[in-house]
């Protein structure tokens, strides 16, 4: 049998993803990242497993906090087995959240006994809810380090990173927005192949046509809605973002500290958002980008050298990518079944 088209697309996204690191280690040097690696402290790497539990259920309650005001309630332990499902969908596949939304979509409506659109609006608004916290703190961090820090002409490209935060995302969504009847019918034509796709991996959904997947995404729209005018699920939901957004900085400061190096904890605030940026290229999870702006901005912020960010960057990773891939995967598998 042939390979489908996406599913090369996927090997050929890892497999850049691969070369990426590759390069980004070469560039550090492969020997200091081997070297800052073997000097981690077992102990200290148990605050960096805390800190990625925490981020993965924090987020999964923001999940459940929408679920919730779309009319289904379910469990905390649900939530964190649907949640890391939908982490494994947004890091096998390109373009992070974009690319991983449909089947996420797909994993919530059928273990919460959804409609397709109710579970394509909450993981879409979960995600959309994350740039807020995200935007505060990335700004608030930076704001801070520009008042208090004579960094110089080394903050011009965090300055950059930083500027599309809170600039460029805000534009984004709002043209998004107030020309909602064209997302519509954009956003059906490409998540159509994506339905296909399912439809083919899993015979037991059929999948819909262009016009079905355009009602969907009105759908998403009104759902939208229904979450932004409940204030009190959507102040909750976003303060179990934030949460989760301090605990991924948590975790990166924790893997440097693991390694024997401490960082002001404001530096990670600003790179982990920054970092983030990283979904927007065509590579599963970010993979190789996102540590490479990692290494950008600690390396810039802080005076630790490249290696060892590389080297705390991949426990960061195996913390809060290689972890969710794993037991994220091992949820799918059983949601889909």
């Amino acid at each position: 049998m042939d390979t489908p088209v996406e599913t090369r697309s996927v090997v050929v996204g890892f497999l850049a993803g691969a070369l990426v690191t590759a390069l980004l280690l070469w560039v550090v040097g492969v020997g200091t990242v081997v070297d800052a690696l073997a000097r981690a402290r077992p102990r200290r790497l148990l605050l960096v497993a805390a800190a990625a539990a925490c981020w993965l259920v924090a987020w999964a309650l923001s999940l459940r906090t929408v679920l919730r005001v779309l009319g289904r309630d379910v469990s905390v332990p649900r939530a964190v087995a649907v949640y890391a499902s939908t982490a494994f969908a947004n890091n096998v596949t390109p373009f992070g959240q974009a690319g991983g939304e449909p089947f996420s979509a797909y994993l919530i409506s059928r273990e919460t006994d959804v409609e397709y659109g109710t579970g394509f609006a909450a993981i879409s608004s979960v995600d959309a809810l994350h740039f807020v916290p995200s935007l505060t703190l990335g700004v608030a961090g930076f704001g801070y380090l520009a008042a208090t820090a004579t960094l110089g002409d080394r903050l011009t490209l965090v300055a950059a990173a930083v500027a599309v935060l809170a600039v460029g995302l805000p534009v984004l969504v709002y043209l998004a927005w107030t020309n909602r009847d064209r997302v519509e019918r954009g956003v059906a034509r490409a998540v159509t192949p994506v339905a296909h796709l399912i439809a083919r991996l899993v015979p037991r959904i059929s999948a819909p046509d262009a016009d079905a997947v355009e009602a969907r995404v009105a759908e998403f729209f009104v759902a939208i809605d229904r979450v932004a005018a409940d204030r009190r699920g959507l102040l909750l939901a976003v303060g179990f973002s934030a949460l989760g957004w301090l605990a991924l900085a948590a975790s990166l400061w924790s893997s440097l500290y693991a390694l024997g190096y401490t960082i002001p904890f404001v530096v990670a605030l600003v790179a982990i958002p920054v970092g983030d940026l990283a979904a927007v290229v065509p590579i599963p999870g970010g993979l190789g980008g996102l540590e490479a702006l990692l290494v950008l901005v600690v390396s810039t912020l802080a005076p630790v050298p490249a290696g060892v960010v590389a080297a705390a960057a991949l426990v960061h990773r195996v913390a809060t990518y290689l972890f969710p891939m794993v037991l994220g995967g091992a949820a799918a598998a059983v949601i889909a079944d």
